[in-house]
């Protein structure tokens, strides 16, 4: 199995006609992803490297029966083009865009849920499920089909990451990429319940950063829901005290949000914690009993 994506995924890219929508749509294309619609206002009746273009969501759904999208869309028309594909009934969005502004994105969240949509992201790579679907930017090549689940509030580290994980022979059942803004539409707790429910997965990897109550959040449901292994990594431990890191969630408030406090919290609730990310393999392996 996996979570949220698999090979039955058909998968509308909303932007298609653009540099970034066309390259990566062919990427996805290419992995074995089912890319069976874009979307491209105003040039519907076109098609980009053999895939149809409609003018709208709504049509693409109804003439391909599209069920996930992804957007490739500039920040000042995202929302809209989230929007768009949960009202025409489509169950996953992937947010790749990143700069959505933060009440927009509260905004999304409350309609998504009302209208039972996934959002993953925004501002982030996306999700793979090794061997079976690629939706996002994430480089298919460095991903093997496996039992560890990866969760992930950063996109190049997760990349180094699972790559460390497959040269140790653990290979993936979902890499998930939630993106690091502060409102996001997929969290470290939904992911760890879908990898807790997965029958494929036996351990999850949830790499978290500075910023944000997210990681502490996390480390509860793990204590008190999980069953499966669960191995952390926190990134910016060697920040500087009072400095804003890297993304916009990335933010510590009040004294809340260390990379301290998050490894406290991790570590209380029986996550080991790596010191680099090298040693994930090690501390997975050794709670998988390998």
């Amino acid at each position: 199995m996996s979570i949220f994506v698999d090979g039955a995924t058909r998968l509308c890219v909303q932007g298609i006609t653009g540099r970034d929508g066309s390259f990566h749509a062919k990427g996805m294309r290419e992995y074995g992803t089912r890319v069976v619609a874009g979307v491209t206002p105003g040039k519907g009746g076109g098609e980009v490297d053999g895939v149809p273009v409609y003018d709208s969501v709504a049509e693409a759904v109804e003439r391909t029966g599209a069920d996930a999208s992804i957007t490739f869309v500039p920040a000042r028309f995202a929302t809209d083009a989230v929007l768009e594909a949960a009202e025409a009934g489509v169950r996953l969005v992937v947010a790749v865009t990143e700069g959505i502004p933060t009440l927009d994105a509260v905004r999304l969240y409350h309609r998504l849920d009302a209208l039972g949509t996934r959002m993953i992201g925004p501002n982030c790579p996306g999700i793979i499920s090794p061997g079976k679907s690629k939706v996002g930017i994430m480089p298919g090549s460095i991903h093997s089909q496996g039992q560890v689940g990866v969760v992930s509030r950063s996109g190049t580290l997760t990349y180094e990451v699972v790559d460390h994980l497959r040269q140790a022979g653990l290979g993936q059942s979902s890499v998930v990429g939630i993106g690091g803004d502060p409102i996001i539409g997929t969290s470290f707790i939904d992911c760890l319940s879908a990898f807790e429910e997965d029958d494929e997965t036996e351990a999850v990897v949830l790499i978290g950063e500075i910023g944000g109550t997210d990681e502490e959040e996390a480390a509860r449901f793990v204590e008190e829901e999980m069953t499966k292994p669960v191995v952390g990594f926190i990134a910016g431990r060697s920040a500087p005290p009072g400095k804003r890191m890297g993304h916009a969630g990335a933010i510590i408030a009040g004294g809340k949000g260390t990379a301290e406090e998050k490894i406290e919290a991790l570590t209380a609730a029986g996550v080991p914690v790596a010191e680099r990310p090298s040693d994930i393999p090690g501390l997975v392996g050794k709670a998988l009993g390998r």
